[in-house]
């Protein structure tokens, strides 16, 4: 697809952000619900329950890098459907266990349904530049949508029929998710690899030991591996500590959560709009840390741990919306791509060592230890933040290049007002821009001389 239909385009972020929603929602339903039902599987304990609630994780970090890969060669609606059979599949091993062993098989092939990739190079093929960064807002969005909606639907699904509801609820989800990639989701003309949108594997070494990447890598690991500690508990201190019934769970989630987005929307504003940035992003750290000390403390102070909770979720909120934009302000010029599949390894690595090293902990350690090692892992992040570089707000711009314009593209390109980085691609005839907004007018590139 060369040329871009405004209409095709909208149908396509739609559909695709649909897409991806429908995936997560079926991966989140089991936050608030695992640690409560969990024990009606042979061979629970709180190791193996950690274990189910975070395995997911660990194949979707293996794959997620090889499958947008491999939608280079196959073709992306293959690889997106295969995805969502693996998911489907995934979910009726989980719908049908009856040891905690076959849940966790589930929740590993759940899991390695690692469709992130394909869609962002989907979306890359299906919009054009301009219409990007709002793509993938729009695909952040549903993200972030999914995770309240499934922390509200999972307990009335789980009252209603157990743990297995769920999963058969997911198993409808995926067959949704097929009917909206071969009827909705359009199909694009010509496949590029955009590197603003999928892992490129000659980028993958000086991505990773980027200084200030590493820091955003370890922040979405620690934030992952911290909410799924917190479910693998939370939930039962609600009905045992706290004394609410896990059938009207839903109701202590709803409004917490949608205060919660409220609260954190001027925050959000203040840190893109008046560039404050590593400000609100440090204190949103120190706040999660905060709420994590006062959860473990206030576990048996019925208002007290339900202010928490609340401070809790705004932390979350806030960190899951900036670190994204911090990546992408740090990514090198071409290399946002790149640096977004690294992170999303890490955001998936992060939750399989949550729930994993939760499970453990209460197991052999107690409830106690659980928090105060969910607090030392935000220190370990604070005090990397600390050290980050205040990012600058640039955005990325393509610029197609003839191959005679190619030797003399970085110092033309270079000189115009506004421009902070240049990338040539030789292989694409393509230069990648990083550029002050404010500064940079595009028609400056048209009214070079590239005969002089």
């Amino acid at each position: 697809m060369t040329a871009f239909d405004s209409s095709l385009e909208r149908r396509a972020i739609s559909s695709l952000a649909s897409l991806y929603a429908f995936r997560m929602l079926g991966l989140f339903m089991v936050l608030p619900v695992l640690a409560l039902y969990g024990d009606e599987y042979t061979g629970s304990t709180p190791l193996m329950l950690g274990v189910a609630l975070g395995a997911y994780g660990f194949t979707q970090a293996l794959l997620q890098i090889p499958f947008g890969m491999l939608s280079d060669r196959w073709g992306r609606k293959p690889v997106i459907a295969l995805g969502l059979i693996i998911f489907a599949l995934g979910s009726v091993v989980a719908a049908t266990a009856d040891t905690v062993y076959e849940l966790i098989l589930g929740r590993c092939l759940q899991g390695g349904g690692a469709i992130a990739s394909a869609i962002m190079a989907m979306v890359a093929d299906l919009t054009s530049d301009e219409s990007r960064t709002k793509a993938m807002a729009s695909i952040g969005a549903s993200i972030g949508l999914s995770f309240s909606v499934a922390l509200v639907l999972g307990p009335v699904l789980a009252s209603w029929g157990g743990l297995s509801s769920l999963f058969w609820a997911t198993v409808g989800l995926a067959l949704a998710g097929l009917l909206i990639l071969w009827r909705w989701v359009p199909t694009p003309v010509v496949v590029h690899r955009h590197r603003d949108a999928g892992a490129i594997p000659g980028l993958l070494r000086a991505t990773l030991i980027h200084p200030q990447l590493i820091r955003l890598n370890v922040g979405i690991f620690a934030l992952h591996f911290v909410l799924m500690a917190c479910f693998l508990i939370m939930p039962s201190i609600f009905e045992t500590q706290l004394g609410y019934p896990r059938e009207q769970h839903w109701m202590i989630y709803l409004p917490l959560l949608v205060l919660a987005f409220i609260a954190m929307v001027p925050f959000i504003i203040i840190a893109e709009k008046r560039q404050k940035i590593k400000s609100v992003f440090i204190a949103a750290i120190v706040l999660l840390a905060v709420m994590i000390v006062c959860m473990g403390q206030l576990s048996h102070h019925n208002t007290g741990f339900l202010i928490s909770v609340f401070f809790f979720f705004m932390a979350f909120n806030l960190l899951e919306a900036t670190l994204p934009s911090l990546m992408s302000k740090m990514a090198p010029a071409g290399a946002k791509g790149t640096a977004s599949g690294i992170y999303s390894t890490c955001q998936f690595l992060g939750a399989f060592a949550g729930g994993v090293s939760a499970g453990w902990l209460l197991e052999v350690e107690g409830l106690a230890m659980v928090w105060w090692v969910g607090v030392a892992v935000v220190l370990v992040w604070l005090g990397l933040a600390i050290t980050m570089t205040s990012p600058r707000f640039l955005t990325a711009v393509q610029v197609p290049l003839q191959a005679e314009q190619m030797t003399r593209a970085e110092p033309l390109l270079s000189g115009l007002p506004g421009v902070a980085e240049v990338v040539l691609i030789e292989d694409e005839a393509t230069a990648y821009l990083k550029v002050d907004p404010e500064a940079f007018d595009h028609s400056s590139i048209a009214s070079l001389n590239w005969n002089s």
